[in-house]
């Protein structure tokens, strides 16, 4: 397996699986909003993405945006986006991706890695709690839609 830091040379691998990650989450396919998504996080230096490849052919990306600690005045990295495609799922493409976050912030000096996902979602809660992902109970999470 090969992880690579997306460019736009990554672009079309990666946007049909940005496509089928928001699929995942019940959102219509779209791949040329994904497409272009993607494409204006790579161009304005906006986030990280990471590329699994598996025998050349993309196999999963992790995504992560900078925030920052006021109180700790120090970065810390949003894992806004995980997604191994189905083909891929149990070979162990997702820790792979975890790991190269994990470097990420290591490298950055960030305070931790912060990532939200569905209660529902046991699976990926069984990946982040095997690395070292603690729960937070001691916090409640709020949106605004706009």
């Amino acid at each position: 397996m090969n992880i690579l830091k997306v460019t736009l040379n990554e672009l079309d691998q990666v946007s049909h699986l940005f496509n089928q990650y928001r699929m995942f989450y019940g959102q219509a396919s779209n791949l040329e909003g994904a497409k272009e998504f993607i494409k204006e996080r790579i161009e304005n230096n906006e986030s990280f993405i990471f590329l699994a490849l598996e025998n050349n052919s993309p196999a999963g990306f992790v995504q992560l945006y900078p925030i920052f600690t006021s109180v700790g005045m120090n970065r810390k990295w949003l894992l806004n986006d995980l997604f191994v495609a189905e083909d891929y799922r149990r070979h162990g493409v997702g820790k792979a991706l975890m790991n190269k976050a994990k470097n990420l912030a290591v490298e950055t000096s960030a305070a931790g890695i912060l990532l939200e996902t569905t209660k529902d979602n046991v699976k990926a809660q069984a990946l982040y709690e095997s690395l070292g992902y603690e729960k937070e109970d001691a916090v409640y999470f709020y949106n605004l839609s706009i």
